[in-house]
């Protein structure tokens, strides 16, 4: 099978995983228990009026699906509702549209919440995705170089060290140290900065990334370098290896020219699945830092059980799992030409 066919192949199946999440998505959020409408509103005092009157506003006086009332067991040949105004139809037309729904809580579309948190949390979980990759892969390819020595079992405590952090605790400590430091302790930026110039706006940003920032490097950084270090020193043993020492190259040479692009193979699937999950944030850094990112907007979705903005964000991480896992696919087949598709 050539490239271009296996590639066509791995983009199909990601279009078809696409399709079985949206309908999983739907069918998740419809078997919970209690009232939606009374549920985002939770307010116990509501009267039988009021809640329909949100029933309708939402779209939940609709039958789920045609020869579905609601919830009920199936009722063959009495249905004649038409299947373009269910709440499946509707849901998936609404989805073509770029629309993902109301929110019960705040009254606002779905997607505007969702898109103004998601970039919060891209700017300060990116930037630690970044950092922990290039000095987890640094550290692994140092600790590979000088195996077996006390420089490799140093870089092997550091890494399980941070690896086991427990990332909120971490961050708490990092709290604590941050306040007596003089950093800020909350927030994206400081009150009545929108009015500075671009560039002290952008820096004052950058102050308050720091803290949540490192929490989230430290923590992968003993991943990454752990991953690394164990691929690299499988493909040191390799035959073609020990011929490369036999013509005389140097080590930097070999690990240039041979070693790096095949030890790279498992740490891009690593990187790949964390990048995907990265959309959803880190929700428990964001909550110890109080940063409005995609990780606070579905804890205080879960709290207020504001069903359409959970369903958004689940959809909008599954997506972006299957586009890093796609994306890894296709890095595959450039690292290793003979990585193919049966």
């Amino acid at each position: 099978m050539n490239r271009t066919r296996a590639i066509l192949s791995k983009a199909a199946w990601s279009v078809f995983t696409i399709l079985f999440v949206i309908i999983l998505n739907f069918f998740l959020f419809r078997v919970l228990p209690g009232d939606p409408a009374r549920a985002g509103i939770r307010d116990p005092r509501l009267k039988k009026e009021a809640i329909e009157v949100l029933q309708v506003r939402f779209g939940l006086d609709k039958p789920v699906i045609n020869c579905f009332e609601s919830l009920n067991p199936i009722k063959f040949g009495s249905c004649n509702v038409n299947p373009l105004e269910t709440q499946f139809f509707i849901y998936v037309g609404n989805l073509l549209q770029g629309e993902l729904g109301i929110s019960y809580h705040t009254n606002r579309p779905v997607g505007e919440i969702l898109s103004e948190r998601l970039w919060n949390t891209v700017l300060l979980i990116g930037a630690g995705q970044v950092l922990a990759i290039l000095i987890g892969v640094a550290l692994g390819i140092f600790a590979a170089w000088k195996a077996r020595t006390s420089v490799d079992y140093g870089a092997i405590a550091l890494s399980l060290f941070a690896w086991s952090l427990p990332t909120f605790w971490l961050g708490i400590i990092l709290l604590f140290w941050g306040s007596a430091n003089g950093f800020p302790l909350a927030g994206k930026a400081t009150p009545g900065m929108s009015s500075m110039p671009p560039l002290q706006q952008w820096g004052d940003i950058l102050w308050h990334m720091f803290l949540p920032t490192l929490t989230y490097t430290i923590v992968y950084m003993g991943e990454y370098t752990l991953i690394m270090r164990s691929s690299l020193m499988d493909v040191l043993s390799e035959d073609y290896i020990l011929t490369a020492k036999a013509k005389g190259l140097s080590m930097f040479q070999i690990l240039k020219d041979h070693a790096l692009k095949n030890a790279m193979l498992p740490l891009v699937t690593v990187i790949a699945i964390n990048l995907g999950f990265t959309v959803a944030g880190a929700i428990q850094i964001e909550a110890v830092f109080s940063w409005p990112g995609l990780g606070s907007a579905i804890y205080e979705a879960v709290v207020r059980r504001d069903y359409p903005v959970l369903q958004g964000a689940f959809l909008l991480i599954a997506v972006a799992v299957i586009a890093a896992n796609l994306l890894a696919d296709l890095t595959y087949t450039y690292l290793d030409p003979r990585v193919q598709v049966e």
